[in-house]
């Protein structure tokens, strides 16, 4: 029992929370480009504020980012090093197509993908690419709103399209949104929605999802097309909501809470809209606009495997004293109440690796699907020490625990999972925070919130102890 001997292990980065170079190389401005650091950036990301350019009076973390994109071949010498089976990482829609929509890729952006994933191969590395990691061309949001308008469908196809086609003999493993229920947290971040006075939201996000999923089951087919026995994922941004008491009331607050997040992947691994879905649209005043032909198209496209990300569960109360007296610290994206059962990050992210067994169970309970673990981590104030090195034992424990919970998920409940990809295998730009300090790798980097820094790269404690995981198939999690 075990791991299975074919299991990916590896890590996880976004291109615009790695890459930089964001105007190198024919490369046109995408919506992440333009999220500034500061008071600022949940304002933008969720589409309150309206940021299409870069100005002087702000920060915006993923013009460098940690330059991956001129240190690739360094980044993924050390990840072979550290013996990744796999590598999650995210194309930039606007390094193939500038505009979103352009007639012809651009040649420049083809080719850096093809050299990386070639340097993936070289190292035994296979690459699980994300068509879109939060990454909608700002062309497109000014000339179409964004995911609020069905044309972007075609644009997403033209640029699956030549992905594609291009890395059809390199990759065999796509994902076709990050997060995809963040489009009802971080509108902007998730899909170029820019909210204007007077639009109702609710409708807005609900309209745009539905162009997302059939974007999605278009690039599932498209996918099987071009790329026979590739297989293609949905993914989404999970964690359970516990109840925070046994009234049923709370227990009715979790489970809806929980909807929110499944609503999507219900539609990506079924192929149709739940009937709990349909009800609580017409509730709002919802009306998605939705033809026979969308319908059989949501069919015929469903998902070779669910893909999740999994950093802590929550927790939730039907009582609104107790989700102001109790309310998780913090700007967090999905709200939550404190759970008094759980320890916390230094960024008041609760830590509960039971929750990830508890997650792929209901998950697979509901898809009957393999599941991807793909993004898992913690986030730390790393520091160098007095001896020129970097001890993270915190990291090694949260990794420890959360691999032994996912082992416990295979072996005790049996639930088939292809692989880990532990989150920010490299330090990276916080992709809630924008900050560098909020550090997530096995590999550090030499910058800080300020921009400061030599981007030098240096091995934790937690490199080694990950090479030693991924040698013994996840056996060997004892301390270096």
């Amino acid at each position: 029992m075990g791991f299975p001997q074919n299991f990916l292990w590896g890590g996880a980065t976004a291109a615009n929370q790695c890459e930089g170079a964001y105007n190198v190389d024919g490369r046109g401005l995408s919506s992440v480009d333009t999220i500034p650091f500061g008071p600022d950036r949940m304002k933008v990301a969720r589409g309150e504020m309206k940021m299409l350019e870069c100005d002087c009076d702000h920060t915006y973390p993923a013009h460098e980012a940690i330059d991956m994109y001129h240190r690739y071949k360094e980044d993924i010498r050390l990840f072979g090093e550290m013996g990744f089976k796999c590598y999650r990482l995210s194309i930039a829609w606007t390094r193939i197509l500038p505009e979103g929509d352009d007639d012809e890729p651009n040649e420049a952006g083809l080719a850096f993908y093809e050299d990386l994933f070639r340097e993936c191969h070289k190292y035994g590395i296979e690459p699980l690419v994300t068509i879109d990691h939060f990454d909608t061309p700002v062309a497109l949001i000014k000339k179409y709103g964004g995911w609020k308008s069905p044309k972007m469908i075609d644009a997403y196809l033209k640029y699956c399209r030549a992905i594609f086609t291009r890395y059809k003999d390199l990759v065999k493993y796509w994902i076709t949104f990050n997060e995809i229920n963040m489009l009802l947290h971080m509108s902007y971040m998730g899909a170029g929605i820019i909210f204007e006075p007077g639009e109702d939201k609710i409708q807005i996000k609900y309209q745009a999802a539905h162009h997302e999923l059939l974007a999605s089951a278009q690039a599932v087919k498209m996918a099987h097309e071009i790329i026979p026995g590739c297989m293609v994922g949905c993914m989404l941004a999970a964690g359970q909501f516990y109840p925070y008491t046994c009234a049923p009331e709370d227990i009715w607050d979790g489970l809806d809470k929980d909807r929110d997040n499944y609503f999507f992947i219900d539609v990506q691994a079924r192929g149709a809209y739940p009937v709990w879905a349909r009800k609580r649209m017409e509730r709002a005043g919802v009306a998605i606009v939705m033809t026979e032909d969308d319908e059989k198209t949501l069919r015929e496209g469903t998902v070779d495997f669910v893909a999740f990300s999994y950093y802590n569960s929550r927790c939730t109360s039907a009582d609104p004293d107790i989700l102001e007296k109790h309310a998780r610290p913090g700007n967090a994206v999905f709200k939550s109440v404190v759970n008094p059962y759980l320890e916390s990050s230094e960024w008041g992210w609760q830590i509960d690796p039971l929750g990830l067994r508890i997650t792929m169970n209901t998950l697979y309970d509901r898809y009957q699907k393999p599941l991807f673990v793909v993004e898992n981590g913690l986030g730390a104030n790393d520091t160098i020490g007095e001896d020129g090195k970097i001890h993270d034992p915190y990291r090694i424990d949260f990794m420890r625990r959360h691999i032994k919970a996912m082992d416990d998920a295979i072996t005790l409940d049996g639930i088939p999972v292809m692989g880990y990809t532990a989150w920010g295998c490299i330090d990276l730009v916080s992709a809630s925070t924008g900050e560098m300090k909020k550090r997530y790798g096995m590999i550090y980097v030499d910058k800080d919130n300020e921009g400061r820094g030599s981007l030098e790269r240096m091995k934790k404690d937690s490199f080694y102890w990950y090479k030693k995981v991924i040698a013994t198939n996840g056996e060997d999690l004892s301390d270096i």
